[in-house]
Formats: C-alpha cells, structure tokens, sequence
C-alpha cells in the first residue's frame, strides 16, 4: 500500500479542518465577549489555551499529548470513587 503525501492529507482534509477551526475561534470569540472567566472555568480555559499550545508544536504526538491534557490521572480507587461494583464481584456473579 502507498504511503500516501502531505500534499494528499492536507487536499483531503482542509476544508474539514478548516471549519473546526473556525468553530474554535468562534467558541472563544463568545468566550471572550462574555467577560474573564472565574473559578473552574478560568482553569477549564487555561487547559483551552495550553491546548493550542500544544497544537500548534511541531511535536508529532499532539494528539495524545491534548488528550492527556483533558485527562484525569489515573487512580487505583476509581470504582469507588464513582461507586462502581469491584469487578471482582461482577465476575463472581457471573459465574453463578
């Protein structure tokens, strides 16, 4: 299978990108209008902003680097934490 171009990347998805770019900056144009955010949402636009960071790195990862950005750290305890069963004892009751 060819290996297909940066040429060909970009002519199939400019338009596509494009547009959610643009819906990004009309996302924080609104944001902007509505004043200085407080609280967890200054924080929520602070990670808006490292994002777009990050996007615009030459780093080749920046999708997984944005995703983590977004992402919890794991914890050993989440079941609990969201009062999930152990699964442990969803695979007992399977068995029965």
């Amino acid at each position: 299978m060819k290996k297909r171009s940066a040429d060909d990347w970009v002519d199939d998805c400019y338009l596509e990108v494009r547009a959610r770019i643009l819906q990004i900056a009309a996302d924080l144009d609104r944001i902007d209008r509505a004043g200085v955010p407080t609280g967890s949402a200054a924080q929520r636009r602070q990670q808006l902003e490292k994002s777009l960071t990050i996007l615009l790195s030459d780093d080749p990862d920046r999708a997984a680097a944005i995703q983590h950005l977004f992402s919890r750290d794991y914890q050993s305890d989440w079941r609990e934490n969201y009062g999930l069963r152990d699964s442990s004892t969803v695979n007992e009751r399977a068995q029965v």
